[in-house]
């Protein structure tokens, strides 16, 4: 994700390989396209110093965007079987988020219009 909550890159692997392995491989990916951008890539760190919950506003927009993307039904379950299957749907998804924001519509459109009752 970007400062903006924008996906910049998609790893789909296996459940059973570790977690440094997808982070490894997804910084490649990012730090790869930030290079050719010509744009520094940052990762943020916690404080060491603190051993307990403390959000940082980076790093909640990563999981804002995990929460707004759950919200297209296809990311709910797995229901692909491919791994290039799985990452297409997060970026179609979130070119919907784009539109979404781009057009100013607040409302999903899968809710349809609000029923107004007097």
């Amino acid at each position: 994700m970007d400062v903006l909550g924008l996906v910049i890159a998609v790893t789909v692997l296996a459940a059973s390989v570790h977690d440094n392995a997808a982070g490894i491989a997804l910084l490649d990916q990012v730090a790869a396209h930030g290079s050719r951008l010509g744009v520094d890539v940052e990762t943020v760190e916690r404080n060491p110093q603190e051993t307990w919950f403390v959000p940082q506003s980076k790093r909640w927009r990563v999981e804002q965007t995990y929460g707004i993307l759950i919200l297209h039904r296809r990311l709910v379950r797995d229901y692909e079987h491919r791994p290039s299957s799985s990452a297409s749907r997060v970026y179609w998804a979130m070119t919907h988020v784009m539109v979404r924001r781009l057009t100013g519509a607040n409302t999903p459109t899968w809710r349809g219009p609000q029923a107004v009752t007097t």
